[in-house]
């Protein structure tokens, strides 16, 4: 697959905070909260504004516990849940994240579709994993800051679940960043990583996402802004593979800007 291409190559990446980004963003807020999109539903935009979709399927991978489910949720503007469950089965969530595009000034709209499945039910059927993997535009490697076997357990995940998808996009995310005073992971071996595996590697929070003046409703705007690195990073990552699977692109290391 071609080298991911470097951070904000591809998308302009505080666009989300000028005054165009959130006349565009109004779409997936109302009322200052954001709006939650079945599998059949998209944004509405004014017939002024019309601008073209691209759609991918992601497949979120990790251990039990690492805060898949939670990753899934502040991606998509819900309550993180307080308490961990595992995952029964399969659960799909969709979210809508519009971008500018660096090299054309144009405006897509990225529809990303999360898989998340529980390691559990991975285990007992033998038909989840290869629902999860089908058609499958970008994988998910999540891991714990207060976890190190989540971390140890990355090169095993990313061969036995990405080792036959050499044209997938892969990323990984290290979860519970807000608790990185504890962690078990310390920065040298992040560095030596990414050198390692070429891949990109995006820190998040799993702290509750901040209130409105009610003190109870999800603040939609402060928790865009929260999660807009990972939501531009994998447009980014998605849309530049396209181009290379186009021809658009030639796929080699020397289409990665330095």
């Amino acid at each position: 697959m071609a080298r991911p291409p470097s951070l904000g190559s591809v998308i302009v990446p505080d666009w989300h905070e000028s005054a165009e980004g959130k006349e565009y963003l109004a779409c997936i807020l109302r009322k200052s909260r954001r709006r939650v999109f079945g599998l059949l539903e998209r944004p509405v935009l004014p017939p002024s504004v019309a601008i073209d979709t691209a759609s991918y399927k992601i497949f979120v991978s990790g251990k039990s516990g690492v805060g898949k489910t939670a990753l899934v949720a502040k991606l998509a503007g819900l309550e993180v849940p307080v308490v961990h469950h595992e995952t029964p089965g399969i659960q799909t969530t969709v979210v809508f994240w519009p971008a500018k595009l660096q090299a054309s000034n144009r405006v897509v709209m990225f529809r990303f579709e999360f898989w998340d499945c529980g390691e559990s039910a991975l285990k007992k059927f033998d038909h989840m994993l290869p629902a999860c993997k089908e058609k499958t535009d970008a994988f998910l490697f999540l891991f714990s800051f207060t976890d190190r076997a989540s971390f140890e357990d990355l090169p095993g995940q990313l061969a036995r679940i990405a080792g036959e998808a050499p044209g997938v996009v892969r990323m990984v995310i290290g979860s519970k960043f807000d608790q990185y005073m504890h962690t078990d992971v310390p920065e040298r071996e992040l560095t030596a990583f990414r050198q390692a595996w070429e891949l990109p590697l995006l820190r998040v929070k799993s702290v509750p996402g901040r209130r409105l003046a009610d003190g109870r409703t999800l603040d939609g705007r402060a928790g865009l802004a929260d999660i807009a690195h990972v939501l531009n990073g994998l447009a980014e990552q998605l849309w530049h593979q396209d181009q290379v699977a186009a021809g658009l692109l030639p796929n080699t290391p020397d289409n990665t800007p330095s």
